[in-house]
């Protein structure tokens, strides 16, 4: 079963310049995804103008993972950590007690255009760390890239849940196939481009989430980058509307 979310779906913010699309939206409770798919509790598309920032806001008990698309992000945090993250770059917080967080665009001439996908910890109280690995568009060529992983296979970030998370830039006609293990599922955002998921045609933000499949198939119909996230299936009772069979 497909479980659809198309771009022009997502829950728009427009503050200050700053623009995000968030995918899944806790404020709308009449929307079954309001609390996000399984593990995943948010995969927002962030936009922020030259010289713009998000400031320290807390953040606890989740695993982090952002990655600058274009442009280059400064971020820093209550416990003295700081750096920037350049395109390319995907980084890994696990904000397992209280901390703050900010972020802020590193460029005084160019805009950042990002990703963040917040995932839910299996374990609380973890204490915070952080890392972070630039992976080229070579390694992501043609491929589902492992980008995230609880064992840091393939020399990909080391999370704190079951989640494993790919990133594959793809060319007109490459088709991918990806098998599940038993009791697991998947959401696929696509970054840019234009991609078949079985059936169904995605554009550039839409997302679907796949649950009770053995495998997921997957075609570009042009020059497209998705990212996949191989989860945990959703707990017995999670509401299932937008279902494509």
């Amino acid at each position: 079963m497909i479980t659809l979310r198309r771009a022009k779906e997502r829950h728009h913010i427009r503050r200050r310049k700053q623009e995000v699309w968030c995918t899944f939206s806790p404020e709308d409770r009449e929307d079954p995804l309001a609390d996000g798919f399984g593990a995943l509790q948010s995969l927002n598309e962030e936009r922020l103008p030259k010289g713009a920032g998000i400031p320290l806001k807390p953040c606890h008990d989740a695993e982090i993972i952002t990655y600058v698309h274009e442009g280059s992000l400064a971020y820093e945090d209550s416990t003295g950590r700081s750096g920037v993250i350049h395109a390319g770059e995907f980084q890994r917080i696990t904000a397992g007690r209280r901390i703050r967080h900010s972020t802020t665009n590193a460029s005084r001439t160019d805009s950042a255009h990002f990703f963040q996908i917040w995932l839910r910890l299996s374990q609380l109280g973890l204490d915070p760390s952080h890392e972070q690995k630039r992976f080229s568009v070579a390694e992501r060529k043609g491929v589902l890239c492992v980008i995230a992983s609880p064992d840091g296979r393939r020399g990909s970030l080391r999370t704190h849940q079951g989640a494993v998370i790919y990133s594959a830039v793809l060319d007109p006609g490459q088709h991918l196939i990806h098998e599940f293990s038993p009791q697991r599922s998947a959401w696929l955002h696509v970054v840019r481009g234009d991609a078949t998921l079985g059936d169904v045609v995605l554009t550039t933000g839409d997302g679907a989430g796949v649950t009770a499949e053995r495998a997921i198939s997957l075609t570009a119909r042009a020059e497209a980058e998705v990212l996949l996230l191989d989860i945990c299936e959703q707990p017995p009772g999670s509401p299932n509307d937008g279902v494509v069979r």
